[in-house]
């Protein structure tokens, strides 16, 4: 028997398969299956927009669509079948029982029109996946595609970009103006909020209207001012260099909200740095650095025993971290103040650590990457903890601030529900 490649167009590819075991003849291509059927495993189906290319292996289903070839376990297809009696489109729900799928499952017909990939398992259930659903959801068409568009920025790119603020009276009764902040928000890692009345209550609201509020160990609604009432360098009037808060947290928190509600006196300005941008230049410049701070982790430590207050808080954690499917970046966690003693890394480790820790810090200490802003009574700023450092100028006089932590979850959950990419 020889191999012989069959071409077929859109809607006329059916065929039966082969048991598990079946051995193909020493003359067939390695990996391709035997069909008692016919001689070919591999089919070609076209149309004008465009082509579908696919195979039966051994232990899984190749196919390709568009130049994108992408392989899925049996196991998995039968596990992700969309059919009524597996999954609740009502509820979004799995109704399948994944413990009763047989491991060693295998269809036994399979066919491929135009736009719907149909598999027929042993006990006679149809299966049917939309090709685009299964580009969308495959692991190759997510590893090309990132889980939340951002733009990096400095300084200059930030400023040339005129990103705009949002006025709180349209921030609080329309859901377009609320979508494009949440856009501004997810793009850029912080987002304003102008006309705010200077109130601890009238923050709060504001807060509200984007997420949850998370309360922690500072209370649900914090303000503060200079006079130390935490053990915290931040309840001074000291400078304060970039830095992400709460990274002795197991999850930092993941959006930070600042409204100064007075200050009478001097300095105090705010300092914003993209911690991605500055990641992204190391990936570029060193992966074997942002490799390093991607998989090792670290201990950040908060100890407060100041009044009434007590307090002992460990978060452990890489530097950074991103997603293993495609290497994309999703948090930082960098805060020389709270980082604690480094005994979680091996001694033949620690020297490479140290310096990929400098070339981050350096990138980040760049003066091309400092955006500083004064804050003002009116102004709400939003910060995405997870991505953005903050920190401060030495300050004189009175400075009155407020501010809470929302939970990353909700925020970004508004933003899914408003039909934006999160």
């Amino acid at each position: 028997m020889t191999f012989t490649r069959m071409f077929v167009r859109l809607g006329a590819c059916l065929h039966r398969l082969p048991k598990r075991n079946a051995q193909p003849p020493a003359l067939w291509p390695p990996g391709i299956t035997r069909d008692p059927c016919a001689a070919s495993r591999t089919q070609h189906t076209a149309s004008h927009s465009k082509s579908c290319l696919w195979q039966l292996r051994e232990d899984y289903f190749e196919l390709s669509v568009s130049g994108l070839l992408m392989r899925f376990d049996y196991v998995w297809l039968r596990d992700h079948c969309r059919s009524a009696s597996c999954y609740n489109m009502k509820t979004n729900q799995r109704n399948l029982d994944t413990a009763t799928v047989e491991l060693g499952i295998r269809p036994s017909n399979i066919r491929v029109d135009e736009e719907t990939l149909f598999l027929t398992w042993p006990d006679g259930h149809v299966t049917r996946f939309n090709l685009a659903w299964l580009v969308q959801n495959s692991y190759e068409g997510q590893k090309q595609r990132a889980v939340q568009p951002r733009i990096l920025w400095n300084s200059e790119i930030y400023n040339k970009a005129k990103v705009p603020t949002i006025s709180c009276g349209g921030f609080m009764t329309s859901d377009e103006e609320l979508k494009k902040f949440l856009k501004t928000f997810l793009l850029y890692g912080i987002a304003f909020v102008e006309d705010v009345p200077p109130t601890l209550e009238a923050t709060e609201t504001v807060a509200q209207r984007v997420s949850l509020i998370r309360e922690t160990m500072y209370g649900r609604v914090w303000n503060f001012t200079s006079d130390f009432s935490r053990g915290d360098t931040a309840y001074t009037k000291l400078a304060l260099d970039r830095h992400t808060d709460t990274s002795y947290f197991q999850e930092p928190c993941g959006i930070q909200v600042f409204h100064c509600l007075r200050h009478e006196g001097t300095g105090g300005r705010t300092l914003l740095v993209d911690g991605f941008h500055g990641a992204d230049k190391v990936l570029k410049e060193a992966p074997g650095n942002f490799e390093l701070l991607s998989r090792v982790p670290i201990k950040h430590e908060y100890i407060e025993n100041v009044g009434a207050h007590h307090n002992h808080m460990i978060g452990v954690g890489p530097v950074l971290n991103v997603y293993p499917w495609n290497n994309e970046l999703y948090m930082i966690r960098y805060n020389n103040y709270d980082r604690a003693v480094i005994n979680t890394v091996p001694h033949d480790t620690v020297q490479r650590w140290y310096v990929a820790h400098r070339a981050l810090t350096t990138e980040l200490r760049k003066p091309e990457n400092e955006l500083w802003v004064k804050l003002k009574p009116g102004k709400v700023l939003f910060i995405d903890n997870w991505r953005v450092l903050h920190g401060r100028k030495s300050f004189t006089g009175l400075r009155q601030l407020c501010g809470c932590y929302l939970t990353r979850d909700d925020v970004l959950n508004t933003a899914r529900s408003l039909g934006l990419q999160a």
